[in-house]
C-alpha cells in the first residue's frame, strides 16, 4: 500500500504523521488490497473560526475511489473520527464482497447427479421440437396449463405474440 500524507498551510511533526500511520495502518485488517491512501491535512477558518480538515482518498482495485473528509478543531480527533467513517465503509465494502462471492457454476460440485460416464459410448444429441414455439390458441394453453402441475405457461399466440397464461389463487386464469 502507497501511503502519502500532506499537509497545507500546517506543519505536520513525527507525532501526527505517526499517529496518520497508525491509523491508516489499521485499515489493513479487511483485506481488501488498498492501492493508495492519500491523507490532506489542511488548517482552515471557516465562518471566523480556526480548524482543522483532513481528507483521506482511498484507492481500491475494481472500485471507486473513496474520499472521506472531516473537520474538526482538534487534529487528532478529526484523524480518528475519519478513520472511523473509513473503517464503516471499508467494512460494508468487505461485507459485500463476501455475501456475494458465492461458488460459480464451474466450483460447484454434482456429485448429487451421479453423472457415470462410459469410455465406449459416445454422446449423442437427439433434435427435438419445442412446443413453445409453435403457436397455441388461448384455449390449447388452458387445457395443457390445467393438465399440469405449473403455475404459469409462457407461449405464442395465432398473432406471434408472447403470451403468460397463469393460475390465481383464486382458482381463475390470468392472461397477459
Amino acid at each position: 500500500m502507497n501511503m502519502q500524507v500532506v499537509g497545507r498551510h500546517i506543519d505536520l511533526t513525527e507525532p501526527i504523521k505517526n499517529h496518520i500511520n497508525t491509523a491508516v495502518d489499521t485499515l489493513d485488517k479487511y483485506n481488501l488490497d488498498i492501492i493508495s491512501i492519500r491523507a490532506i491535512v489542511s488548517a482552515e477558518e471557516k465562518k471566523g473560526r480556526p480548524g482543522i480538515s483532513i481528507e483521506f482518498t482511498i484507492n481500491l482495485p475494481h472500485k471507486n475511489t473513496i474520499v472521506i473528509k472531516q473537520r474538526d478543531k482538534d487534529l487528532y480527533a478529526a484523524v480518528d473520527i475519519a478513520i472511523g467513517r473509513a473503517h464503516k465503509v471499508l467494512a460494508r465494502h468487505h461485507e459485500k464482497m463476501i455475501d456475494h462471492s458465492k461458488p460459480g457454476m464451474e466450483q460447484n460440485t454434482y456429485d448429487h447427479l451421479n453423472l457415470e460416464s462410459d469410455a465406449g459410448h459416445e454422446d449423442e444429441i437427439v433434435p427435438m421440437d419445442l412446443e413453445l414455439h409453435k403457436p397455441l390458441e388461448i384455449e390449447e394453453a388452458l387445457s395443457m396449463l390445467k393438465e399440469s402441475s405449473q403455475h404459469f405457461l409462457i407461449f405464442n399466440d395465432h398473432d406471434n405474440k408472447t403470451r403468460v397464461l397463469h393460475k390465481r389463487n383464486d382458482e381463475k386464469f390470468g392472461l397477459y
